[in-house]
């Protein structure tokens, strides 16, 4: 029962975000810039992370199955990502007391913004609807340490995304390079 929860959840995301990604900044653009406040309460804006590669990552609910596998996966290899110069934003509409318990929970170390009025997950092209609920949809952007997107993902597999990020990341950094 489990198993086929899961699939109906990857699928619901899948065919949501197919009519979103349209909207969706493109690889080679410069990513949009935003200020939200994170769990710890204090502003963040994708400029404080000039220099870095940032994996900007849209999410709908704090403590929803693969939203909690997602954020697991990445906390599980947030040394990796530090090593190749990265951080790990992660963006919902929930409010800072949810993202401060989720980050409690999962025993998360990374940014979660909170995006109640969804304008950061609008200009990303990363909003779908659930009934009458406005949700963050699950996307990431890969935006290289001069604030450009080098790779989106508008389909997302919490299971393995993280490794296919750092995947990519190792990729784009190896191009870089040469």
């Amino acid at each position: 029962m489990k198993k086929i929860h899961y699939i109906l959840v990857v699928l619901f995301c899948f065919i949501t975000q197919q009519s979103i990604a349209a909207d969706m900044p493109q690889p080679g653009t410069l990513a949009p810039a935003f200020t939200s406040p994170s769990q710890d309460g204090k502003d963040v804006s994708l400029s404080d992370f000039n220099g870095k590669w940032v994996v900007l990552y849209f999410y709908p609910k704090d403590f929803s199955s693969g939203c909690s596998l997602e954020a697991h996966n990445f906390q599980a290899d947030i040394e990796k990502y530090r090593a190749r110069n990265a951080v790990i934003i992660g963006i919902s509409g929930d409010s800072l007391e949810t993202h401060r318990a989720f980050c409690t929970k999962q025993g998360l170390d990374f940014k979660l913004l909170s995006d109640t009025d969804h304008a950061v997950s609008t200009a990303y092209g990363s909003v779908m609807k659930n009934g009458e609920e406005i949700l963050s949809a699950r996307t990431t952007f890969l935006i290289d340490p001069t604030g450009i997107i080098r790779k989106t993902y508008a389909t997302v597999d919490p299971m393995s995304h993280d490794q296919e990020v750092l995947s990519d990341l190792d990729r784009l950094q190896s191009d870089r390079k040469q």
